[in-house]
């Protein structure tokens, strides 16, 4: 499945680090993470499930980068207890962007894999000591790849989370067959007023995220305007856009 094995001395190391988190760390307790947004969790079992194998992907220009992608899944990861691993094909993540919504880079143990971030996950998701464990990756995802991650996540428990990116905005490799149990795309609005209420006062408002979850294994899909990540990861649900405002509807407790 993967086009060289994983440098040795890379897994030994990663191998090692696991093994450090696991006598000081304890297993998660709890089967999911909620958004603590009825619209949202009404769809989902509850909210992320651990256990499971999820995806996220941005789209337009950020369908490269990843940068709103990431930053849902820091919000997520902020609210959990437990160290992640985040496994990088390179080292771009920009970490004070994830303390900013609650994810300290104390709690991330980093590893670059190169072409081999799927074979890292794997060997992360052997051990039930993490929290999560992430990816990111920007090539191919193949059904019996994803199974793997998931079938491994369902294993140990923990929580697996695929960023995807790739340079080509409506590439068919982000919406080809996958084992995930949930699928989203992260799009970035544009901003409302600062005041819903004096939309002319200038100034810039919180900004804001179309969140559509393409699938949901045993629900529906479903679509929905938010605020992005507090400094505690928490999203904020808007309502419906109309002449260029939103009003807040409450923001999750």
């Amino acid at each position: 499945m993967f086009s060289t094995p994983a440098p040795t001395g890379t897994l030994a190391r990663l191998r090692a680090q696991i093994a450090r988190i696991e006598h000081g760390g304890a297993r998660p307790v709890h089967r999911a993470v909620p958004f603590d947004i009825e619209a949202i969790d009404g769809i989902l079992p509850g909210g992320l499930l651990f256990g499971a194998l999820h995806e996220v992907a941005g789209t337009g220009p950020d369908t490269e980068h990843g940068a709103a992608a990431a930053l849902f899944l820091g919000g997520v990861l902020a609210r959990m207890e437990g160290p992640v691993l985040w496994v990088q094909q390179r080292a771009d993540l920009f970490a004070p962007g994830l303390a900013c919504i609650g994810l300290h880079p104390a709690r991330i143990l980093f590893a670059e894999a190169g072409n081999e971030v799927l074979a890292a996950m794997e060997e992360g998701l052997a051990h039930p000591g993490l929290a999560a464990v992430v990816g990111e990756l920007s090539g191919r995802l193949t059904l019996v790849a994803s199974r793997r991650l998931q079938l491994a996540a369902e294993h140990s428990g923990t929580m697996a989370a695929l960023l995807r990116r790739s340079r080509v905005f409506d590439d068919p490799d982000l919406v080809a067959p996958s084992a995930a149990v949930t699928r989203w795309r992260i799009a970035a609005q544009p901003s409302a007023p600062p005041l819903p209420h004096a939309p002319s006062v200038p100034g810039l408002g919180s900004a804001l995220w179309r969140l559509d979850l393409t699938r949901c294994r045993g629900g529906a899909p479903g679509s929905w305007i938010v605020e992005a990540c507090d400094a505690t990861g928490r999203l904020t649900l808007v309502a419906n856009l109309a002449d260029g405002s939103a009003a807040e509807t409450g923001r999750a407790a």
